[in-house]
């Protein structure tokens, strides 16, 4: 007689390691860069931070918060994270759903028109020069507008409403009187939170980190966002001249060393505390376009 063993705990003991070694291996950077941030930079540098803080120091965030224009940045990079995402969000939805519809005239031309963007663009110097032309510079539409739409995240959606929303529901809807934009908003838009929260979550992040464009479009020191601040205060602390006393270099360079770790953390706050709320609409917004029918 042969014995049948069953696998299934061994598997799941197995798949079970795997994703505890996959999770320790994502989310130790961050937990590192938490106890790094309160420990001393001597205790970081030569290597005893590895599992627990070492002498225990708020230095880095007191220099961070102390300084003024962390407050400004803060609320600039809010109202641009704010202003932005409605935008990307309020057109790549009507545009994801409007491509959906197999009755849009010229809907392969403005398919292929959109697609067509993701392998060719304009670069870098046109679009400075487009921006200054139209009198953008220094105002949130500078990193709103050109960034409107983005192709890959107008792909989602339109493959979301195309296995979502059936045609079924636009006739019974248009047999009962209902116009295509009150369609859209009293049943397309309450039916699709998912995709919704999930572009609320890409768009809000890529404008939160978003340096390059404030770094750009933005020459007023007050319109900075909070990227751009954190990045000239690091600069700021580590600049280090010839004719610096060493002992002065050295505690210059050890406070560089914890505002970098400060400043990572506090602007990684608001991202981290939005993602919570969003987590279900992620896990289902990821899985958009894996299964049909």
């Amino acid at each position: 007689m042969i014995r049948t063993i069953d696998r299934e705990p061994l598997f799941d003991a197995v798949n079970l390691l795997v994703v505890l070694v996959a999770a320790v291996i994502a989310m130790y950077p961050l937990y590192f860069v938490v106890i790094a941030s309160i420990s001393s930079p001597t205790a970081v540098n030569t290597g005893r931070v590895i599992l627990w803080p070492r002498e225990l120091t708020l230095q880095g965030y007191q220099e961070v918060l102390r300084h003024d224009p962390i407050w400004r940045g803060y609320a600039n990079s809010i109202y641009y994270t704010a202003v932005g995402t409605v935008i990307n969000v309020s057109l790549t939805i009507a545009a994801g759903y409007a491509l959906s519809r197999k009755d849009l005239p010229l809907r392969r031309l403005f398919t292929f028109v959109f697609v067509f963007t993701l392998f060719f663009q304009g670069g870098l110097i046109p679009r400075y020069l487009l921006v200054r032309n139209l009198g953008l510079m220094n105002t949130v539409w500078a990193l709103a507008l050109p960034s409107a739409v983005n192709v890959f995240y107008l792909i989602i959606c339109r493959t979301f409403f195309a296995t979502t929303i059936p045609d079924e529901l636009l006739d019974s809807a248009r047999i009962d009187g209902c116009g295509t934009f009150r369609f859209f908003f009293q049943i397309v838009v309450p039916l699709s939170p998912a995709i919704i929260a999930i572009m609320t979550i890409y768009y809000a992040v890529f404008h939160w980190n978003t340096f390059f464009d404030g770094f750009l479009f933005m020459t007023n020191r007050d319109r900075y966002p909070l990227q751009v601040v954190l990045r000239d205060l690091i600069i700021q602390n580590q600049s280090i001249t010839l004719d610096m006393d060493p002992m002065a270099a050295d505690e210059r360079q050890r406070t560089a060393d914890l505002i970098k770790y400060g400043a990572i953390i506090l602007a990684s706050v608001p991202v981290l505390m939005l993602y919570p709320f969003l987590q279900k609409y992620f896990v289902k917004g990821v899985m958009i376009g894996s299964v049909k029918g």
